[in-house]
C-alpha cells in the first residue's frame, strides 16, 4: 500500500522523498502548496497540527492500522524503524544517527531557515525589511553549524559514522542551499565532499526533483509572502 506524501519542494519536504526513493517505499503525492495557503486547510489540519509539511500517512502503521506523522523528524525515524534501514547498524550508531538528526532539527534547519529568511526574502517584502543585526546574526550562525558539520566529516565518509543514513538525509538538503545562506566550501572540503557524494545518489536526485517545476519565487511573489511571513492566529 503506498504511503500518502504530503509535500512541497523545500528542504523539509526534501527530506521525506528522498527518504521514500531511497527505502523503496510506494508512495502518493499529495502537494500542499504552502505559498497558496493550503497548509491551512481543516483537512490538512488534522494530520499536522502545526499546519507544516511534511506529513504523511501511512495505512499499513503499526498492527497494520493506518497512521499519520507530522514532523519530519519524527517521520524519518518512523520510516527507518518500518523498513530496517538506515537508522543505524547498532545501538551506538542509532544513537550517533539520532544526535545528528536532532542537531539538524534543532540547530541547522531553524537557523539556516532564518539566514533564508533575512538574507533573501526580508528585503524584498513590501516594505523592505533589510535588518543587517538579524543578516549577520543567522549568517554567522549557519557558518559555526556548518564548520561544526565540516569537522565531523573529517573523521567519517557520512554524518554518523562509515554508513548512510537518515541523519544525512536530513541534513543534506539544508546544507545544500549553502551559497543561498551566504556561506563559503573554501574553507569546509569535507562538506563540500559529501554535498558532492550524497547529491550523487539516484535516490537525491529523484527525491529533490519531486514536484521542482511547482516551486514560485517567493521574493518576488507578494501573495506568498503574505501567507508565509504574515501574521495568523
Amino acid at each position: 500500500m503506498s504511503i500518502d506524501l504530503f509535500y512541497w519542494p523545500t528542504p523539509n519536504g526534501w527530506k521525506i522523498s528522498i527518504a521514500l526513493e531511497e527505502m523503496g517505499l510506494p508512495y502518493a503525492v499529495h502537494y500542499i502548496n504552502i505559498g497558496a495557503g493550503d497548509q491551512f486547510a481543516p483537512e490538512f489540519l488534522k494530520i499536522a497540527p502545526n499546519n507544516r509539511m511534511p506529513a504523511i500517512v501511512d495505512p499499513d502503521g503499526p498492527d497494520g492500522a493506518p497512521v499519520s506523522i507530522f514532523e519530519s523528524g519524527a517521520i524519518l525515524q518512523y520510516l527507518a524503524r518500518k523498513t530496517g534501514q538506515f537508522g543505524g547498524p547498532t545501538e551506538r550508531d542509532r544513537i550517533a544517527v539520532d544526535q545528528w538528526l536532532m542537531w539538524q532539527m534543532g540547530g541547522l534547519g531553524p537557523m539556516a531557515g532564518q539566514a533564508h529568511h533575512f538574507l533573501k526574502y526580508a528585503p524584498s517584502m513590501d516594505p523592505p525589511q533589510d535588518l543587517p543585526y538579524a543578516k549577520d546574526r543567522y549568517r554567522n550562525e549557519t557558518a559555526r553549524l556548518l564548520g561544526v558539520l565540516n569537522k565531523q566529516l573529517a573523521k567519517n565518509e557520512f554524518v554518523a559514522g562509515d554508513f548512510y543514513s537518515i541523519a544525512d538525509m536530513a541534513i543534506w538538503p539544508w546544507a545544500t542551499l549553502w551559497e543561498g545562506q551566504e556561506q563559503t566550501l573554501d574553507d569546509k572540503p569535507h562538506l563540500a565532499r559529501w554535498l558532492d557524494v550524497v547529491g550523487a545518489r539516484e535516490a537525491v536526485v529523484t527525491g529533490k526533483a519531486l514536484g521542482a517545476e511547482k516551486r514560485s519565487d517567493v521574493q518576488t511573489d507578494r501573495d506568498a509572502q503574505k501567507v508565509l511571513f504574515g501574521k495568523r492566529d
